[in-house]
C-alpha cells in the first residue's frame, strides 16, 4: 500500500463507529471528534449496517432542518467494504468508488479495521481544480474588534497573528487554494495599517480596498464596491476561519437557487444546572439535568448574488442579517450551508482565539 494514499487504523476503532440510535447531532460531533467526515453504522453486536457522512447529515439538515432524528433515516445501507484477503486491491477500490474510507469486516460483517485514503487528499485535488477562479471574495474588515482589547488598541483585528500569520492573510490563503484571485477588504478602523502590511505581503492575488469613512455595517460597505459583480460573491468577517470546501458551498448556492446563502454551524450548550419543567399551581413535571441544546449559529460567511448589492440602503448602517431578514420578509430564498461545531473558528474573543490556534496546531509548547 501507498503510505501517502493508505494508512491502516489498527485502533481506536470507536471514535469511528456509531449505533443507528444515534441521533445526528450525536453523529456530527462524533465526526468532529474524528476529524475524517465518516461514521460506520452499526448494531448492538457491531455489525455493519451502513455509513454515514458529513455530506449526509448535511443534505439532511438542509432538507429537514431536524437535528433529533437517528442515523440509520439518513444512513446508506450498502456501504463498500473489504475482507482482510483483499486488502491488496483496497487502494484500487477506494479509487474506483471515490471513497476515503474502507471498512474491514470479517465473515460475520464485524468491523475489524478501517483503510483511510487521506480526506485531505481528495480536498487538495479538488482545490487543484481551481473551482472558484473568477469568483471575487470580500473581506469585512473595518470592525473596531471591541472584544479583542486591549489587542485592538494597538493592531487592527484583521492584523491580529494567529500563530505569526495575521488572520486576514489566513483567511486569504484558505481561498487562494481554491482559485480565488480577486479580493476586496472593507477598511475603517486602523486602515493604513491593513494597507501598509499587504502592501509589503502581497501574493499572487489582487486586493482592492473599499473605504468607509463612517461604520456602514457588515453589509453597508458593500454598496461602495464600483462596478458592482457579474458573478455571485463570497463576503466573510475578517475574525472566522471555515473549514469546508468552500467549492462545494458555492455550488449549493448555485444550485438552491438562493439569493443569498449564509453558512451555519451547529453550537452546543450545555445548562449547567438541573432544569425544571413544571406545568400550572406550581407542579413539577419532570427534571432533566444539564441538558444540551444545540442550535445553529451564523459563522459571518455568505454567498450573495450580485443583484442584491442594489438592495443595500446606501450611507447607513446595514448589517447582513439586515439583508436576510428583508429578503425573508419579502418572501425570497435565503439558505443555509450548515458545518459542524468544530469547523467554525472564531478569533472574536480571547478564548476562541486560544482555540484557534491550537486547532491550527499553532499552540506553543
Amino acid at each position: 500500500m501507498e503510505q501517502e494514499v493508505l494508512r491502516m487504523k489498527t485502533g481506536h476503532l470507536d471514535a469511528f463507529l456509531v449505533m443507528q440510535t444515534a441521533t445526528v447531532v450525536e453523529a456530527m460531533q462524533k465526526i468532529d471528534f474524528n476529524a475524517k467526515g465518516i461514521l460506520f453504522v452499526v448494531d448492538e453486536e457491531q455489525r455493519l449496517i451502513g455509513v454515514v457522512t458529513d455530506g449526509d447529515i448535511r443534505r439532511w439538515l438542509i432538507k429537514t432542518g431536524d437535528l433529533r432524528e437517528t442515523v440509520q433515516k439518513i444512513m446508506n445501507r450498502n456501504p463498500k467494504v473489504i475482507y482482510p484477503k483483499e486488502l491488496k486491491a483496497a487502494k484500487e477500490r477506494m479509487e474506483r468508488y471515490s471513497i476515503t474510507a474502507l471498512p474491514v469486516v470479517d465473515t460475520q460483517d464485524h468491523v475489524t479495521d478501517i483503510i483511510f485514503r487521506e480526506a485531505e487528499d481528495v480536498l487538495e485535488e479538488r482545490k487543484e481544480r481551481q473551482a472558484l477562479k473568477g469568483i471575487p471574495v470580500v473581506v469585512m474588515a473595518g470592525g473596531k474588534g471591541t472584544r479583542l482589547y486591549p489587542y485592538t488598541k494597538i493592531l487592527p483585528k484583521p492584523l491580529i497573528p494567529i500563530g505569526d500569520i495575521p488572520i486576514m492573510e489566513r483567511i486569504i490563503h484558505v481561498f487562494r487554494g481554491f482559485g480565488v484571485q480577486e479580493f476586496y477588504a472593507t477598511v475603517n478602523y486602523k486602515k493604513g495599517m491593513i494597507k501598509s502590511y499587504f502592501a509589503e505581503n502581497l501574493g499572487d492575488f489582487r486586493l482592492r480596498y473599499v473605504e468607509e469613512n463612517q461604520p456602514l455595517g457588515t453589509a453597508g460597505s458593500l454598496s461602495l464596491i464600483e462596478g458592482g459583480f457579474h458573478t455571485p460573491f463570497i463576503v466573510t468577517n475578517c475574525d472566522v476561519l471555515i473549514h469546508a470546501d468552500y467549492a462545494d458551498i458555492f455550488h449549493y448556492h448555485q444550485t438552491a437557487g438562493n439569493e443569498l446563502t449564509m453558512v451555519t454551524a451547529l453550537k452546543n450548550i450545555v445548562v449547567p444546572y438541573g432544569v425544571i419543567h413544571s406545568s400550572g399551581n406550581g407542579r413539577i413535571d419532570s427534571m432533566e439535568e444539564k441538558p444540551k441544546l444545540s442550535y445553529f449559529v451564523n459563522t459571518g460567511m455568505y454567498i450573495l448574488n450580485p443583484d442584491l448589492l442594489g438592495e443595500i440602503p446606501k450611507g447607513v448602517c446595514f448589517h447582513m442579517t439586515d439583508l436576510a431578514d428583508k429578503l425573508l420578509k419579502e418572501g425570497r430564498k435565503v439558505g443555509m450551508y450548515p458545518i459542524s461545531e468544530d469547523s467554525f473558528l472564531d478569533m472574536g474573543e480571547f478564548e476562541e482565539m486560544r482555540r484557534m490556534e491550537e486547532k491550527l496546531s499553532l499552540k506553543a509548547e
